[in-house]
């Protein structure tokens, strides 16, 4: 790997420990809203699959020894507890968000890839974890792990992908 990657990989890193922390919880579920899942797509957005792949396992590792860098809480708990499904789907989410993203960039096609792939991977694992931590039913979970974070997250999925083919077209004439 090149400087130059690792560079960006780092930079993506940070950009998901400070993002996690603009976040608000709603009262009905374990769930946060949180402008990381920006951060992540962003991340998708301007690395490789497999860069994208490193760097969120970074980040759930660095919050997983103990470093203040969930919103929530932290260590193993917040990976256990009800929300900790959406921790481990970004894993896949958000490496295939990169392959799907295409060569070139263009906002429809980094809008449609987030939304219809990563998006819905996350929702799959938030519903799973708050159905087996929280001993729920699928409506009932989908109530707390899905339905209230739609809006929002095609919207942070839009702005991100504003922001990354904006990004990338300048990384690329560099």
């Amino acid at each position: 790997m090149q400087i130059k990657d690792l560079t960006k990989m780092s930079m993506c890193v940070a950009l998901c420990c400070v993002t996690a922390y603009i976040s608000f919880p709603l009262p009905f579920t374990p769930g946060l809203v949180t402008a990381l899942t920006f951060a992540l797509s962003l991340t998708a957005y301007l690395l490789t699959p497999r860069q994208t792949f490193t760097v969120v396992a970074i980040y759930i590792l660095l919050g997983a020894v103990g470093l203040p860098v969930f919103a929530g809480g932290q260590g193993l708990s917040r990976l256990v507890g009800p929300a900790g499904g959406f921790y481990f789907a970004w894993i896949p989410a958000y490496a295939l968000l990169s392959l799907a993203k295409g060569a070139t960039p263009d906002f429809k096609r980094y809008l449609a890839a987030n939304v219809l792939i990563a998006v819905p991977i996350t929702y799959v694992g938030g519903l799973i974890s708050m159905m087996l931590v929280l001993e729920v039913g699928v409506f009932e979970a989908a109530t707390m792990a899905v339905f209230p974070f739609i809006p929002g997250d095609i919207i942070k999925a839009a702005a991100a992908a504003i922001l990354g083919v904006r990004l990338q077209k300048t990384l690329e004439r560099r």
